[in-house]
């Protein structure tokens, strides 16, 4: 591995954000999975959640779509509900989920410097009830158009973008939020000690 790229990658992993993460819920495409794949390594998620009750575990993702992020990625697979929850909950302090309800509160009005999981639905049910009874309230993403709904992906994108967006202004990314041992982990799995990433 050359300099540069040991330094690139040690540059991504010291702005990768132990406080912000993505759950998605029954997604069915593995194309939409890879496109939220390549978002997250976009804006800094290291940990990604997939919960699959209704549908069978993937076993694979969409290269093109996700132009191999899954493999700078941690990927959590569930498929018991409350296992998965009871995981988010060692280490997210809140956990919202995007479903149109009464309580809802903007996109923009969540504190995302603060530790955030954000749960997506899959493309035909959006987020089911047992899963919106288990977390901490809704959001929505604003819209001014006739058709009220957006691609799992889209709709991710804008999400932790606007995190991003807060998280930039706070100086999150100035500062290394992984802890140390994690951190050491990833870069032998990345082959920062060795020659290529391990697949």
């Amino acid at each position: 591995m050359t300099p540069e790229r040991t330094e690139k990658l040690l540059k991504v992993l010291k702005q990768r954000q132990a406080n912000l993460t993505v759950v998605m819920e029954n997604v069915q495409d593995p194309h939409n999975i890879s496109a939220v794949m390549r978002t997250c390594d976009a804006v800094g998620i290291q940990d990604l959640y997939i919960l699959n009750t209704k549908i069978p575990r993937h076993e694979k993702f969409g290269v093109k779509s996700s132009s191999s992020a899954a493999k700078w990625l941690t990927l959590h697979q569930f498929e018991d509900i409350h296992e998965c929850f009871n995981e988010l909950r060692k280490n997210y302090g809140s956990i919202l989920t995007t479903h149109l309800s009464s309580d809802a509160v903007s996109l923009y009005e969540i504190d995302f410097t603060k530790s955030v999981a954000l749960v997506f639905g899959n493309e035909h049910d959006g987020v089911s009830e047992e899963v919106r009874n288990l977390a901490d309230g809704n959001f929505i993403i604003p819209q001014m158009g006739i058709i009220r709904s957006l691609n799992i992906s889209v709709a991710c994108a804008v999400s932790i973008y606007e995190a991003l967006r807060q998280k930039t202004v706070a100086g999150q990314y100035n500062q290394a939020s992984l802890p140390e041992q994690r951190m050491t982990d990833l870069m032998n799995h990345w082959g920062l000690n060795n020659n290529e990433p391990n697949p």
